[in-house]
Formats: structure tokens, sequence, C-alpha cells
């Protein structure tokens, strides 16, 4: 690779693995939702919202601008929060027990602050 198409900006390899981890473990509480029109409905969403998050930092992960890491990690930043959603209608409708439900709410959270930082400092 030319020095010019050296990668800039880069993921770290433990968050990439952490959003890994939240698609599966998105993928994991979807299995357990009942099988109404309701919970299909939500299921289909949070799947998709899940494990964008991931995906879309791997596409961040070896940008050559600064403008196309950001766009990248701000979807990530948006389907995580879209996750948030959909877990919390989980909750509140009452697919699934808190207790289940929970640690995703928590992770999605954190999730949400990391990657908020990371687009607050790149536009700093």
């Amino acid at each position: 690779m030319s020095k010019n198409l050296q990668k800039k900006f880069s993921i770290s390899k433990e968050l990439r693995e952490r959003t890994y981890k939240f698609a599966l473990r998105i993928f994991e509480l979807c299995s357990k939702l009942p099988n109404t029109d309701e919970a299909r409905i939500i299921k289909r969403q949070l799947l998709k919202a899940g494990s964008s998050v991931g995906a879309n930092l791997e596409e961040a992960d070896g940008s050559l601008t600064i403008n196309d890491f950001v766009y990248r990690v701000d979807i990530s930043f948006k389907e995580c929060k879209e996750s948030r959603y959909w877990l919390r209608l989980i909750v509140d409708r009452k697919l699934l027990k808190k207790g289940i439900v929970q640690p995703l709410l928590d992770e999605s959270l954190e999730l949400i602050k990391i990657l908020s930082t990371i687009i607050y400092k790149c536009l700093k």
C-alpha cells in the first residue's frame, strides 16, 4: 500500500469486538421473544439496528478521510440509539423480563457514550 493510501482512521480492536458481541447478544435475546405480531416487528427492527452498530464500525475502520470515518461512526451511534429504543419497548410491553434485557440496555448506553465521544473528538 502506498504511503498516501495507508489507513488513517481506525477503531480499536476492543471496540470492534465489543460491538460484535453486542450483536450476538441481540440475536440471542431476540430468539427469546414470543411469536406474536408485535414481537416480530420489534425483533426485526432490533436485529437490523443491533447488528448494524458493529457493521458500520467495521466500515469506519481504515477510513481514509475524517468525513467518511465520522459518517460511519455516526451511523453506528444512531443504530445503537435505535437498538436502545427497541430494547426499552420490549421491557415496557413486558415481552421479556427487565432482568433479561437490562444488560443490553446498559451496554447500549455505554456504547452510545463511547461513540458520541469518538464523534466529538473528531469534530473538535
